[in-house]
């Protein structure tokens, strides 16, 4: 079963942020997943509309240029990182699971990629794009054709995983409070991967287990890994 950091090591650094993508590399991941918003100017690395929560700043993401958002404090005096920032730290190490939340301008974001392909700074197959948004990623896919992309859900749709397949998704991302068996089933004989979130908790990694999916985001990546390292020794 992979193994993503959410939003980095986010149990023991700021979410999002250099020491928690870091952390994540460290840990020898199979891939990290943070969340991507608009600025007026550029893409940053934060999960909120607003600053609030996460920073020492305040008002909406999308009003401030990444400047003015990188003087503020992510947590222990970081910064929030540029998506440019973030695949330079990747260093093409590890897949980047890219969530879109509040993204715009979809065409500067896949020109981006393509720069960065371009660039030899990742491969195609480091790149996953996830949303609840399914008609920005049925958009990218078009766009993008060799672009994987992630269907995010909370929910148990009537015909499962069956919208994933109209999307053409690599993976299927499902709230772990959702899933089951019959929809893991479902999602692979449609050729799709299924990951769940957030898993933490031990009883949550043995039922994702016992689900059959193939991967699991977690706050606390090194603790998932050992745990699951454990129960392969039983």
């Amino acid at each position: 079963m992979k193994i993503f950091a959410h939003r980095g090591t986010s149990t023991h650094f700021p979410e999002n942020t250099h020491s928690a993508i870091m952390a994540a590399l460290k840990a020898n991941v199979d891939g990290i997943e943070v969340d991507v918003q608009s600025a007026l100017d550029d893409y940053v690395i934060i999960h909120d509309t607003y600053l609030d929560r996460t920073t020492n700043g305040k008002g909406k993401v999308c009003d401030l240029s990444a400047q003015q958002i990188q003087q503020f404090d992510a947590g222990n005096g970081e910064q929030v990182p540029t998506l440019q920032q973030l695949i330079d730290w990747n260093s093409n190490q590890t897949l980047l699971n890219l969530e879109l939340k509040h993204t715009f301008e979809l065409e500067k974001f896949a020109a981006q990629l393509e720069m960065n392909i371009t660039a030899n700074k990742i491969s195609a197959d480091n790149i996953l794009v996830s949303s609840f948004n399914h008609h920005q990623l049925h958009w990218l896919k078009n766009r993008l054709p060799w672009l994987k992309i992630g269907a995010l859900t909370a929910s148990i749709p009537l015909q499962y995983a069956k919208f994933a397949e109209d999307l053409q998704a690599f993976s299927i991302h499902v709230d772990k409070n959702f899933m089951n068996k019959s929809f893991v089933d479902d999602a692979k004989l449609r050729g799709l991967q299924v990951f769940a979130y957030t898993v933490d908790e031990v009883e949550d990694i043995k039922l994702m287990l016992a689900c059959g999916v193939d991967g699991i985001f977690t706050n606390d990546p090194e603790r998932t890994k050992h745990f699951l390292a454990q129960l392969n020794e039983l």
